[in-house]
């Protein structure tokens, strides 16, 4: 989310190349910065140092859980939105998605046109956020 005019920034996590290939083909016409990524350590200090406008995170992934990734993505940039993708989306609690403030849990295979509409929607600058 941005008051400046620029484009917002969207940051992909994945640990499986082609999934995140496949993220990045289906939102690269959207006007987005896209950053991405298959290590969530290197997500990490993408938020630690760049202002984000949403997460999108796997949630099984080497090193780490999307779920972690996230709770931490809230702390480092509480404004940036959260969605969790997931090919078991029945097996993680939902006081656990609650806890880390989750805007969308995206079953795989998602769609791409429901994917894009949440994050149009999610992505909306906020005219009180300048």
């Amino acid at each position: 989310m941005t008051g400046s005019g620029e484009a917002p920034t969207l940051l992909l996590v994945d640990d499986e190349e082609r999934i995140l290939s496949a993220l990045r083909r289906a939102l690269r016409r959207e006007g987005w910065r896209i950053l991405a990524t298959t290590d969530p350590a290197e997500a990490l200090r993408w938020l630690a140092s760049e202002p984000v406008g949403a997460v999108v995170s796997d949630h099984k992934m080497r090193g780490m859980s999307g779920l972690e990734l996230l709770e931490e993505a809230a702390r480092l940039q509480p404004r940036a939105v959260r969605f969790l993708i997931t090919g078991w989306p029945d097996a993680i609690p939902p006081d656990r998605l609650a806890a880390v403030g989750l805007r969308a849990l995206i079953p795989k295979p998602w769609e791409d046109a429901q994917l894009k509409a949440l994050l149009r929607e999610a992505l909306v600058v906020d005219p009180e956020a300048g």
